[in-house]
C-alpha cells in the first residue's frame, strides 16, 4: 500500500504520453526506413527485419524490455519497475496501433520524411529522445539497456555509460552485417547522437544553471554586493591557502549564464585576486530567494 500510494498520477500521465512521442520517432521515421533506435528498442527493430511477420516490433519491444526490468527490480526498485513497464506498454501499444491499425502507411517510406535518410534520422532521435527523456525525468524508462548497464557495468570494470555505447555499437556492427550495408547503421548512429543530446535536455533542461565558487578574502563586500544585484542565495564557509597558508573564504553562488559576466565584473571590482570557478549545474531543489550562510 505504501509503494501505490508513492506512485503518482501525474507521472503516469506523462509516461503516457512519453510512450506515444516515442512510438511516433520510432515507427514514423526510422523504422519505415530501417533506421535503427539504440539498446533494447533498436535490438527489436532488429529483430522485427529477421524473423517472420507475426513476431513484430511491439512484440519484442515487451518480451525483451519487461523481464529486464523485472530482473533489476532490487537495484532499481519497485516504483521505477512499475513506472518502467507502464510507458513500455504503452510505447508496445502505440508502435502496434500506428504500424497495424491506423490508416498510416509506414511500410516502405516516413509518412513525413519519405525516404530522406538524414531528415529520417534526425527527427527520429529528436523525437524518440524526447520520449525517452520525458519518461526518465518522471521516474520511468523506455528502454532496459540502462538497467542492465546499472547491474553489470561496474562488475565489468565499466561505467554505466560506457557499457550502453558498447552495447549500441554492437548492435549497430551486428544490424550492417545483417542488412549487408553500412549506410543504414551508420545514418542510425546520427539517430542515437541526436536522441542522446535531446535526453540530456528533457532531464537537465534548455538552460542549465551555472555555480560559481569564489574564494576571497573580502566575503563581506562581495556577497552584500552580490546579493544586492541578483537577490539569489548564497553560501560560504571558511577556507585555508595551502601555500600561503592564510585564511580565506569559499563563497558558493548558482547564477544563469547571462549573469556569469556581471558576476565576475562584480567580484574583481571588489578583490582583484578572487579566484572564480564556474561548472554547470544539472537540477536545483529549492527556493533560490533564500539567502543562507554557514561558518559565517
Amino acid at each position: 500500500m505504501k509503494i501505490i500510494k508513492n506512485l503518482k498520477i501525474k507521472n503516469f500521465i506523462i509516461l503516457f504520453f512519453a510512450g506515444i512521442i516515442n512510438a511516433i520517432g520510432v515507427t514514423m521515421f526510422l523504422q519505415p526506413v530501417k533506421l535503427y533506435d539504440s539498446g533494447i528498442s533498436g535490438t527489436s527493430m532488429l529483430l522485427d527485419i529477421v524473423t517472420p511477420d507475426f513476431l513484430s516490433l511491439s512484440i519484442f519491444l515487451v518480451v525483451l524490455n519487461i523481464p529486464i526490468f523485472l530482473f533489476g527490480l532490487k537495484k532499481q526498485g519497485v516504483e521505477f519497475t512499475i513506472y518502467a513497464i507502464f510507458t513500455v506498454v504503452i510505447y508496445s501499444i502505440s508502435a502496434w496501433l500506428i504500424t497495424d491499425i491506423l490508416p498510416i502507411d509506414v511500410s516502405t517510406v516516413s509518412p513525413l520524411a519519405k525516404s530522406d535518410l538524414f531528415l529520417c534520422a534526425i527527427f527520429g532521435g529528436v523525437i524518440s529522445g524526447i520520449g525517452s527523456g520525458l519518461a526518465v525525468r518522471y521516474g520511468g524508462a523506455m528502454d532496459g539497456i540502462e538497467v542492465l548497464a546499472v547491474i553489470f557495468a561496474k562488475k565489468l570494470s565499466l561505467t554505466v555509460g560506457t557499457f550502453v555505447m558498447i552495447y549500441n555499437v554492437i548492435l549497430y556492427i551486428i544490424c550492417g552485417i545483417v542488412i549487408q550495408s553500412w549506410i543504414l547503421p551508420l545514418y542510425s548512429i546520427v539517430t542515437y547522437i541526436a536522441a542522446l543530446k535531446v535526453i540530456d535536455y528533457i532531464i537537465e533542461g534548455f538552460d542549465r544553471s551555472k555555480s560559481a565558487i569564489i574564494i576571497t578574502t573580502k566575503q563581506e563586500e562581495i556577497c552584500e554586493k552580490l546579493s544586492l544585484t541578483f537577490e539569489n542565495g548564497i553560501t560560504f564557509m571558511n577556507a585555508k591557502g595551502y601555500y600561503s597558508d592564510s585564511d580565506k573564504t569559499l563563497i558558493y553562488f548558482v547564477l544563469n549564464r547571462f549573469q556569469v559576466g556581471k558576476m565576475r565584473e562584480i567580484v574583481h571590482s571588489i578583490d582583484p585576486n578572487a579566484y572564480i570557478s564556474i561548472s554547470e549545474v544539472a537540477d536545483i531543489f529549492g527556493s533560490d530567494q533564500v539567502k543562507t550562510e554557514t561558518n559565517k
